[in-house]
């Protein structure tokens, strides 16, 4: 038997108390009935979804919101120049008192994804939620428990569910065609620069109603240079490029692995290297999520392939993001099927999941949780890994070479990750001996409960949820 090892990797590298008072509201949509959408949040996705929702048939945007009044006005003058006519909320508690919006899309920063999805659901109204569902794993299972106890449609924005190339690429694994399944690896390389140092807060931009953009979190002043964005590397806020971007993959890998659990163990490693900046997220970082008989591997880096490149570090397959199903007689990637002689064997159509959009629409018409491809139990679960993973790394502590090989030489996979982050780091010139890697625990999971368990679970469970501010509360009881 062969796998993906190192050598062929580097191969191709080196080439409650306070919730809002909403009267529950609910209209049942005849077969010529407009859906009603409001987009929450869309100085970025949000902005995309617009667009993608209003190339839908039979959809019809009927207001926005936004902290930002300045994004607000950019938006509604587009809407204007073309004849469309929407309502313009900055606080989000008022747009969804409207009764004429049937659906919320959110897209806003993910501390605020949680506290939206379930405020809407308590006010009768479906969502579609933008990936990472959630800011903590508390928060997610809130959101579910929401939409069953309201009966509302929400679907999390992990689109690649809805690929039919996946779809049926999974149907050959699990029908034996590749062998037993393995392992399954994602990855990650993305070029991501420093975001500046600040010398003390900065001012916040006057369009902008600070305390309803903080919500959730604690008010603190502005402590990085660019207000929007670069809030994804500042934990209060974003959850690193785990959650960014690295949730797409580890879900299709949960997806083609077919689990519906939480991973029993987590480990992660990695570190902020050679930028001295505002940012506190990783720019590289592994996650090993020990599910039986298989386990996930994820993998990412920000950093390029060696100091002075602007090109990033490629998989084997020569491209920088990848999800990976390994098997006993070959691999599955990219949309086609391999041996391990790299002999194409079965091709996939895969499309990247552009009907998801209207996936959620049909739902919304149907009222068929099952006709959802991306329904929140399963962005909830995938989210989850990612904030697991995040939470091994912010307990862990720099360790030396020779103590991270001890702690994972019973794990030859994540060794062999390992390994290959640290040739990545010397050809970026790092020196591990002066910036030494944050080594995570290993720590239990009880799916079940959704707590760790174990060694060192206190201080994991403590980030399982997070102080809120009066009165943005994702409550005990939604």
């Amino acid at each position: 038997m062969e796998h993906i090892t190192r050598r062929r990797f580097l191969k191709g590298t080196l080439a409650g108390a306070s919730t809002v008072a909403l009267a529950p509201y609910s209209r049942v949509l005849g077969a010529n009935d407009d859906v009603r959408v409001a987009v929450v949040g869309f100085r970025g996705q949000g902005s995309n979804h617009i667009k993608y929702f209003s190339r839908i048939p039979g959809v019809r945007l009927v207001a926005l919101c936004d902290a930002d009044r300045d994004v607000i006005d950019r938006e509604v003058g587009k809407l204007k120049a073309s004849n469309r006519k929407v309502n313009a909320y900055v606080d989000v508690r008022k747009l969804l008192e409207d009764k004429n919006i049937d659906a919320i899309i959110t897209a806003t920063p993910n501390h605020w994804h949680s506290l939206v999805t379930v405020w809407a659901c308590q006010a009768g109204k479906d969502v579609y939620v933008e990936k990472p569902v959630s800011h903590n794993i508390r928060e997610g299972r809130k959101m579910v428990e929401a939409a069953r106890k309201y009966g509302r449609i929400v679907q999390a924005g992990t689109q690649r569910r809805s690929d039919e190339g996946l779809v049926k690429a999974f149907e050959y694994i699990r029908q034996g065609n590749l062998g037993k399944i393995l392992r399954a690896r994602c990855y990650y390389f993305s070029p991501r620069g420093p975001i500046g140092k600040v010398n003390g807060p900065q001012a916040v931009p006057a369009s902008i109603d600070y305390s309803l953009w903080t919500g959730p979190a604690t008010l603190m002043p502005l402590m990085r240079k660019n207000l929007h964005y670069d809030w994804h590397w500042q934990w209060p806020y974003g959850d690193g490029d785990l959650g960014n971007n690295g949730i797409h993959f580890l879900d299709v890998c949960r997806w083609g692995l077919g689990y519906s659990n939480l991973a029993p163990k987590v480990i992660s490693f990695g570190g902020k290297f050679l930028w001295d900046d505002d940012r506190q997220t990783p720019n590289a970082q592994v996650a090993y999520f020990d599910y039986k008989p298989a386990p996930i591997i994820f993998e990412m880096r920000n950093l390029p392939r060696k100091k002075g490149d602007r090109a990033m570090d490629l998989t084997y397959r020569r491209t920088r993001a990848d999800t990976v199903i390994e098997c006993e007689g070959g691999y599955c990637a990219g949309g086609w099927a391999y041996d391990y002689h790299d002999k194409k064997l079965q091709q996939f159509k895969v499309t990247g999941g552009g009907s998801h959009h209207a996936n959620f629409i049909k739902a919304v018409r149907s009222r068929k949780v099952s006709d959802l491809n991306a329904d929140i139990l399963q962005g909830h679960l995938s989210t989850a890994l990612c904030h697991m993973g995040n939470i091994s790394y912010r307990l862990g502590r720099t360790a030396g070479h020779d103590n991270i090989v001890r702690s994972l030489s019973s794990n030859e996979v994540a060794l062999d990750a390992y390994e290959r982050l640290c040739e990545h780091l010397a050809l970026n010139e790092v020196d591990l001996q002066k910036s030494p890697m944050i080594l995570g625990p290993s720590l239990s999971m009880d799916s079940d409960t959704e707590r760790f368990v174990g060694e060192l679970s206190s201080e994991a469970n403590m980030y399982l949820s997070r102080n809120y501010r009066q009165p943005f509360i994702v409550p005990e009881k939604v």
